[in-house]
């Protein structure tokens, strides 16, 4: 059940009004430095976190795998400016596979853009809010200091300098659509699973492998994250989940209940858990909640009940925290991004 989001809506409304005051319109480009081939040989450094790429998994002393740009390249204009002097910036993604139109923020940390990097990927962080997470994905506000905490976070070594990818959660703000392709309804879990990181490839300098991809999000847009890794393991590593439903509960799934289970986390941590531990599988759950909240239980059943083989749990309980973006960005300081960080692919400055 959709939990009220009383101070979701609110950091919404935030993320906007930050919109409308520092939003210039002026164009915004992320290619500098110009993208050059990836070395062989190089490996990440503290800016890149620590413990990056440890834990036995295949970037573990393993040679980045980058993707340039594929393009065809999208036009960003810029939407806000984080406290370092990088920008968030804003265009509308035409979904190709989805057929969904809608619009995407994107920041890009420091370190992307130092020449020492411009061989190398960047893993990404598919950031997803709460509420109906439209027109507006709050997360682009600078409000909440997502962007400029993982900015400071990856120079104490406590994050990877994630490319932050900010779309809109639903087609409309009157439904929710659980990130899933509902029958009859818009495609938005191939927007979000497919189209979004395709246009991410396009645009930006990535890796190859699922050791670059993670989700983080608050209650519904937790769900679609937990969802999304669950149901795609081959393409996303991990999941910060924060006050996140474990079933889906959108009305528009009247009349299909065999679609709707297929886009169950619970169903689909159940399979997962089934088989063995594999590093090519192997998916990252780090599960947030408020100590001011209520579904800590819930959390803690989920874990026990599917937390082993290749799923993976964590538990951040965010002592005095409350069902609310800013409670889960303290939270995710505290551990939740560098548990993550140890588990996926850092960028790789040149030797």
């Amino acid at each position: 059940m959709k939990r009220p989001l009383k101070t979701l809506a609110a950091a919404a409304v935030l993320g906007t009004l930050t919109l409308a005051a520092g939003c210039s319109g002026e164009p915004v480009s992320f290619d500098t430095p110009a993208a050059t081939a990836a070395s062989p040989t190089a490996r990440g450094d503290a800016h890149a976190g620590r413990d990056a790429g440890k834990n036995g998994d295949p970037a573990d002393g393993a040679a980045a795998r980058t993707l340039l740009p594929t393009g065809p390249r999208a036009e960003f204009t810029e939407a806000n400016t984080v406290e370092d002097g990088t920008k968030i910036a804003v265009t509308t993604l035409e979904g190709r596979k989805s057929g969904f139109t809608g619009q995407v923020w994107v920041w890009a940390p420091p370190q992307y853009f130092e020449p020492r990097y411009a061989k190398s990927g960047f893993p990404v962080l598919i950031a997803l809010p709460g509420g109906n997470g439209y027109p507006k994905n709050y997360w682009m506000g600078t409000d909440l200091k997502l962007q400029s905490s993982i900015s400071r976070w990856s120079k104490e070594g406590r994050s990877l300098p994630f490319i932050v990818v900010m779309p809109v959660l639903n087609p409309d703000d009157t439904h929710y659509y659980d990130g899933s392709d509902i029958p009859g309804r818009e495609k938005m879990g191939t927007w979000m699973t497919e189209d979004v990181p395709d246009f991410v490839k396009a645009n930006f300098r990535t890796f190859t492998s699922r050791d670059g991809w993670a989700f983080m999000g608050s209650s519904s847009g937790a769900f679609v994250g937990l969802k999304s890794v669950l149901k795609h393991p081959e393409k996303f590593k991990a999941v910060i989940a924060s006050g996140p439903d474990t079933v889906p509960d959108s009305p528009l799934w009247a009349g299909h209940e065999a679609e709707k289970q297929a886009n169950n986390p619970e169903k689909l941590a159940e399979a997962l858990s089934k088989q063995p531990s594999d590093p090519a599988r192997d998916v990252y759950i780090a599960f947030q909640i408020g100590s001011e909240e209520s579904g800590l239980q819930n959390l803690r059943s989920f874990m026990d009940t599917y937390g082993k083989g290749p799923v993976k749990t964590r538990l951040e309980v965010i002592q005095g925290g409350g069902h609310n973006a800013r409670s889960y960005v303290r939270g995710m300081g505290d551990g939740s991004i560098e548990w993550i960080s140890q588990h996926m692919q850092a960028p790789v400055p040149a030797p």
